[in-house]
């Protein structure tokens, strides 16, 4: 298989494939938005859909379970860093405010959540409330613990991905997802630790998870499951 491919599935929905030269097996990851399969370089995609139709029937009961709620009047965010509320208002069009990691959205009377559009443009209001906020919480946040361990990186990208929370390249450039504002503090700075790591070594060697053990006391795997309860979506 070259390069990523992406198409849709009649019971799972949207399919994305990528390659990563650091995977060592296929590993797959349900997400609101779609299905995302990391495959090793050279896999050929026969071997991929053998892999998604051996566990079809736990997929799809795993994609229901991370459907996405509808956003309406009942909807609520409330993490550590970044809280969004809906409220009813009188005015006829949509307003958002924010404030110190605070959104809300004041809809009006007329307001149909059944409205896929509706919920798109929601869904869009809210992603760029959690960039703003995000381009002003995470990088003071990596640089504090760049300096605290003294692991300089280059330069930092804040992103919309929902494949994942983090990467660094081979030049210490390091990209983090907005949706880390959805994580308790404990799990975002786990996964900018991750990613200091990486400047070090890129790979998950055992010598990778040395390096992380040392900068969390020893609970790098505890951390890696514990994040796998969350997910890059609201």
């Amino acid at each position: 298989m070259a390069g990523n491919k992406e198409y849709s599935d009649k019971e799972l929905g949207k399919i994305i494939i990528r390659e990563n030269v650091r995977a060592r097996r296929i590993v797959m990851r349900t997400r609101p938005e779609a299905l995302y399969v990391t495959v090793p370089c050279g896999v050929q995609m026969e071997e991929v859909q053998g892999v998604i139709d051996k566990f079809r029937v736990k997929l799809v009961l795993s994609r229901k379970k991370v459907a996405r709620k509808r956003i309406d009047l009942d909807y609520r965010i409330d993490s550590e860093f970044f809280k969004l509320s809906l409220i009813s208002g009188r005015q006829s069009k949509f307003l958002a405010h924010s404030e110190s990691g605070k959104t809300e959205i004041i809809c009006p009377p007329t307001a149909n959540f059944d409205d896929e559009e509706l919920q798109s443009w929601l869904r869009k209001v809210i992603g760029e409330a959690l960039r703003r906020n995000a381009k002003y919480i995470l990088p003071a946040r990596l640089e504090k613990l760049s300096e605290h361990y003294n692991l300089p990186y280059e330069s930092l990208k804040i992103n919309s991905s929902q494949g994942r929370w983090g990467s660094c390249s081979v030049r210490k450039s390091i990209n983090l997802s907005y949706y880390l504002l959805l994580l308790p503090s404990h799990l975002m700075d786990y996964v900018m630790l991750h990613e200091l790591a990486h400047t070090v070594e890129l790979n998950h060697s055992e010598k990778f998870w040395a390096i992380l053990d040392k900068m969390t006391w020893g609970q790098s795997l505890e951390l890696r499951e514990a994040l796998r309860e969350y997910t890059t979506d609201f």
